[in-house]
Parts: C-alpha cells; structure tokens; sequence
C-alpha cells in the first residue's frame, strides 16, 4: 500500500506527536505537517527540529484542509478536541490517537467521529521520561511495538493507511481487542507506574524519618534507578491513564497489595523458605521478560 498525506495535524506536538512529526517529514508521508497546541514556545521549537511545518493555535482554521489528524494529547482532553473542531473535517479524513488507554476511549471517538470520517485507535509503545517537542526524535518508534486497536466500525482502508504509517515509522504493528488493550497495558505499564510512584512517596516519607542530615536517595545504586525509573513521568498524562483504566488498575493494585502483604508476613514471621520462595518465583518470572 502506497500512503501518502496532503496535510497531517498534530494535536499536541510533545515527545510522541514531535517524533512522528520528524518521521512523517522525513519520510515524505506527507506535504505538509502542522502543530496544533498550548505553548508557542513549543511550537516553535517544533518547527526549528524539523517536527511541523507550522503551527496554529486555534485548529479550526486547518482542519478542513486536513486529511489526517493525530491526537497525541493527554486522554482526557480527546472528547474536547473532537467537539470544538471534528465538524470541520472533511469526509474521508482519519483521525487517530497515540493514547495509552483504548477500550472507552475508542468507543468514545467513535461516537463523536462526524460521517464520513474515520477513527483508528493506536498505541505506539514507546517513550522517555522527558516530554515536549525538545524530547523528539526521529528513532523513538524504531523496533517499538504498536498497537491498533479496530472494532467493527474501523474502516478497512483507514486501519491500512495507519498501519503502514506506524511500519514506516519502525514499528511492529499488532491490532487487538481495544478492551483487551487496557488489561494487558493496564498490567505491564498502567500498574508499574503506579508502584514506581508509590515506592518514591515511601522513601519521600522515610527521609522524613532519618536522623541526621542523611539524604536517602544519595545513598541509592542502579537498582533503585532501574526500579523507579518510570517515577519521572508526566503526572497529567498518567493521571488520566489511570482513570480511564480504573476498573482494571484497582483490581491490578489490590493483587499487589496482596503479594507486598505475603512477603510482609513472611518477613514478620522469620519465614525464610517463604521470602526464598517468593523471591526465586520472582526472578523466574523476570527471566521470561524480553
């Protein structure tokens, strides 16, 4: 499939959208890419690295003109977007998302999608810690798992054209139930996240606690590094991840409040067999991860 773009606007030109920016200019997907978001600095920046063409703040004013829309916006603010600007689309236009949640939220664009417009649901597995256009680089995607999620109402076409882009862009495409989508994720990111915040709280609150001027986290390794890692991200986006997922991420949470309590306990009760057994069932489960 040859896929070409006249015009791709991207809502939010961060880490995520700033990245396919470079790759869709490069790549020659598209004439021409415009940047749609808050800050002019940003924009600006966006444009100097080679992520937009040019920018606009107020996004009615080149969606007409629009053949593919990327929301690469905090999850929350999608249905606002769609509402403010998704009458100006013409028919045949793709709207698609790199959001972290899929099952509600596709649901969701799907209803507010005017006719003749198609909505594809993406998860490019991908990013930093870091965010804005500034964090953007052209080999984000480069080996990266993507995931699209269609339901009965994607148009085939649409659902070829974003996958070929995210090929493109270096990654391995899957497509997958949108529901389906948010347990795995909700399992394998939504809840490490949650625990990287919780374990940098628990040491926020231990420092409290230390005598002396002993700093903690100056006395920490790579293994504290690696663990929280993830403890640097964005609080906006991740706040609206873990609401759109909250069904899933309580259940998740309440299984590893589960897991902390038995090792508490083994631990209470100097019940080494236990910490052994836990501990080694723990490292067989790492080794199975790629």
């Amino acid at each position: 499939m040859t896929v070409h773009f006249k015009q791709v606007t991207i809502v939010g030109v961060g880490l995520i959208g700033g990245s396919l920016g470079m790759i869709l200019k490069q790549q020659g997907l598209a004439d021409q890419v415009v940047g749609v978001g808050r800050t002019i600095e940003n924009l600006e920046l966006a444009i100097k690295i080679g992520a937009i063409d040019r920018h606009v703040q107020d996004p009615q004013l080149v969606m007409p003109g629009t053949d593919l829309v990327i929301l690469a916006t905090p999850i929350e603010s999608y249905s606002g977007h769609l509402k403010q600007w998704g009458r100006y689309l013409a028919e045949g236009t793709i709207v698609s998302d790199v959001g972290s949640v899929k099952g509600p939220l596709v649901e969701q664009a799907e209803s507010l999608m005017p006719p003749g417009v198609h909505f594809v649901g993406a998860h490019p597995i991908a990013g930093k810690e870091k965010s804005g256009a500034g964090a953007a680089t052209s080999d984000l995607y480069q080996n990266a798992l993507c995931l699209l999620t269609p339901t009965a109402r994607t148009n085939a076409e649409a659902l070829g054209k974003i996958r070929h882009m995210w090929e493109v862009a270096g990654s391995n495409v899957h497509s997958i139930d949108p529901f389906l989508h948010d347990w795995i994720l909700g399992a394998v990111s939504h809840l490490p996240h949650v625990a990287a915040f919780a374990l940098m709280n628990a040491l926020s609150d231990l420092q409290q606690h230390t005598k002396g001027d002993a700093e903690l986290l100056n006395y920490s390794g790579g293994g504290l590094r690696d663990t929280t890692r993830i403890a640097a991200s964005s609080p906006e986006m991740w706040r609206d991840i873990f609401l759109w997922n909250k069904d899933n991420l309580v259940l998740m949470i309440e299984t590893l409040e589960k897991h902390l309590q038995r090792m508490k306990s083994y631990i209470q009760q100097n019940d080494e067999a236990g910490i052994e057994h836990e501990i080694a069932k723990a490292r067989d489960a790492r080794q199975r991860l790629k």
